[in-house]
């Protein structure tokens, strides 16, 4: 069996959930270095399968003249280094298709933006390292979507997809979290991801000094969504965390603080160990007599 397939094959069996986690962006070595060995160090306590997460560009800030992070060559050098140092696997994101045979040697996880859900051409060229396919749900999409997305990995010769809720546009500069879609995506056959920092996202709806608008957030709601999707029973969750939000270069407001990571993950393996989400109800409608 291949490391990629062993890997999937990890993530499914997780329990309560699996979790992919770090900063959202790479500011620096020793920044990605400090996050990842105290990540670790967590996780490893509360014995939850762990995944390393940051980026090595964002290609999608709202503005041109926002923090982007260190390119392609360097992040990924960066990234080869926590996954050595801390033996962990690491998940980032590509934005096009030239970037994934490089991602690929370096990433165990391919992640698609939302954005980029539906882009064929980039999904058959991430499915084609034979890593694990992250998708995102696009904010502008019905979780239906997602079944055609994971297909188009499977068609390119890649069984090892999983789909990735991170809310749904309501208004302008408004994310919202139908918990319905952790149960619809599942229709994808594959696992289920909660992304429960991004999905509270407020997209450009923070207004600058000076002129010009930056996404703002709902960081305090971030537990919130957190418990509702390991109630669910959603497989894995996303989340960027941050030890200093208010200085992050990115996504700031919806980073979580490493000083909590520990106390939300221990209440959230807490409520995994007793739902019974991840089992399907059945329902009789049988008529009902004393």
């Amino acid at each position: 069996m291949d490391s990629s397939t062993l890997l999937f094959n990890q993530l499914k069996k997780a329990e309560p959930f699996f979790l992919l986690a770090g900063p959202n962006v790479i500011e620096s070595e020793d920044h990605i270095l400090y996050m990842a060995k105290h990540l670790k160090y967590i996780t490893s306590k509360l014995g939850l399968k762990f995944v390393f997460k940051s980026s090595f560009d964002k290609a999608n800030r709202t503005s041109s003249k926002s923090f982007r992070g260190p390119g392609l060559a360097e992040g990924l050098k960066i990234l080869e280094k926590v996954k050595t140092m801390y033996d962990v696997p690491i998940v980032t994101d590509v934005h096009e298709s030239s970037q994934c045979e490089a991602v690929g040697r370096v990433a165990d996880i391919i992640q698609i933006p939302a954005f980029l859900c539906r882009q064929t051409d980039l999904l058959v060229a991430a499915a084609k390292t034979g890593k694990i396919i992250n998708i995102k749900k696009g904010q502008f999409c019905a979780p239906s979507v997602m079944a055609n997305s994971a297909e188009k990995v499977r068609l390119a010769g890649n069984q090892n997809v999983m789909v990735c809720e991170r809310g749904t546009m309501f208004g302008y500069n408004d994310l919202i979290v139908d918990p319905r879609n952790f149960e619809w995506m599942r229709e994808a056959n594959c696992p289920v991801v909660a992304d429960i920092t991004h999905s509270l996202q407020q997209p450009a709806g923070k207004k600058l000094e000076g002129g010009g608008v930056a996404s703002g957030g709902l960081r305090e709601l971030i537990p919130c969504i957190a418990r509702t999707a390991v109630a669910v029973g959603v497989d894995g969750i996303f989340m960027e965390v941050h030890n200093d939000p208010l200085n992050a270069p990115v996504d700031g407001p919806t980073q979580w603080p490493l000083r909590h990571l520990e106390e939300l993950l221990e209440e959230l393996v807490t409520i995994g160990r007793v739902s019974k989400g991840k089992q399907q109800f059945k329902i009789d409608l049988t008529p009902y007599r004393d």
